[in-house]
């Protein structure tokens, strides 16, 4: 049975219709189609860019049940394409071949060097080895690598040296890198080694912000695990870290609109439990003051873009989700799709 959609489609507000052909989308109609999607407003898939599916805490092993589980929970909410920063575990092969399941771009295990992480979560190198280990995990992955780049709030974050090497030795095998960065060295560090994605980015000197546009590096807030952070934090006992942390949260919505603004990416991530709440995080980044579209954008068609997908065009993977009203002007649309098609296959 060849499938049929038809309405308009986001961003560019244009009607259009498609027919599926395999998990591919075709331009235009075709006879004797089943039209599933007749009129209302089309998506590409949404994105979550900042998740961690397998595992839900530290004492936690990485499992293939809880794997699944995750991603079906994606899934169910419209999250079509999924962005693994780190993991306790490498993803399994096994996921691109599973129909039932967003697409996943991982990057391998985290990689931490000694103290700058949960004991024994990920993968442990040392400073020396760090290197290596990101060319390895890259390699291994979607072409990400994931470091963390600093931890405690007072001490010293990944040498910039170390980190400036890591990001060559990447970039020449055609990688990326990704890294966790929630002091002002530790954002300062990432920033002028020029890697791909800032995560979370708390602390962040806004002077560095222009450079983050010149050079691509995108800026991945997970505002909503930051936010909650800071709620406990106001009711906890005084003290450096609390001041550290309330300190830089206040910091992180003034600089993620003037990063918009400046013209980095930002990509909306939840970096939480349960998966399948990336709408929250477009809450928080039209709280942040990103219009609307470009909050939406930031987990639909900029994030695939800038994953290396397109949005709804002939050829484009046939990965989209229907609303009956149009998401950006109804944000309570969001968590009611009428329709999310997957690999050219009817989920809902």
């Amino acid at each position: 049975m060849v499938l049929q959609v038809r309405g308009v489609v986001l961003p560019e507000r244009e009607e259009r219709s498609f027919w599926i052909d395999g998990d591919r989308l075709r331009a235009g109609t075709a006879p004797d189609a089943d039209r599933v999607v007749d009129g209302g407003w089309l998506l590409p898939g949404l994105v979550d860019a900042h998740t961690h599916p397998g595992t839900e805490d530290t004492e936690t092993p990485f499992s293939d049940a809880t794997l699944r589980r995750h991603l079906t929970e994606h899934r169910d909410a419209g999250v079509l394409l999924v962005r693994t920063p780190g993991s306790a575990a490498r993803i399994p092969d096994w996921v691109d071949e599973d129909p039932e399941l967003p697409r996943v771009r991982s990057a391998g295990r985290w990689l931490a060097t000694p103290g700058r992480f949960f004991p024994g979560f990920g993968r442990e190198v040392s400073e020396a080895d760090v290197v290596r280990a990101a060319v390895e995990e890259a390699t291994a992955s979607s072409g990400w690598c994931k470091v963390i780049g600093d931890w405690k709030h007072d001490e010293p974050a990944l040498p910039l040296e170390i980190l400036t090497a890591l990001v060559e030795a990447v970039h020449s095998i055609g990688g990326r890198v990704a890294v966790h960065c929630q002091t002002t060295e530790g954002c300062h560090n990432a920033v002028l080694a020029g890697v791909d994605s800032l995560e979370h980015g708390m602390h962040l000197d806004p002077d560095l912000i222009d450079r983050m546009a010149d050079q691509g590096t995108a800026l991945v807030p997970t505002l909503g695990v930051f936010g909650a952070a800071a709620d406990r934090a106001r009711a906890a006992e005084p003290s450096a870290r609390r001041d550290w942390l309330l300190t830089g949260w206040d910091g992180m919505p003034p600089n993620v609109r003037a990063a918009h603004e400046a013209g980095v990416t930002i990509l909306a991530g939840t970096d939480s439990f349960p998966c399948g709440t990336v709408t929250s995080e477009i809450e928080w980044l039209v709280r942040a003051g990103l219009p609307a579209e470009a909050a939406l954008g930031a987990a639909s068609w900029s994030a695939r873009s800038y994953l290396g997908l397109p949005g709804l065009v002939d050829g484009a993977p046939a990965d989209l989700v229907a609303y009956d009203t149009d998401p950006t002007r109804d944000a309570a649309a969001l968590a009611h799709p009428s329709r999310i098609i997957l690999r050219g296959r009817v989920v809902r």
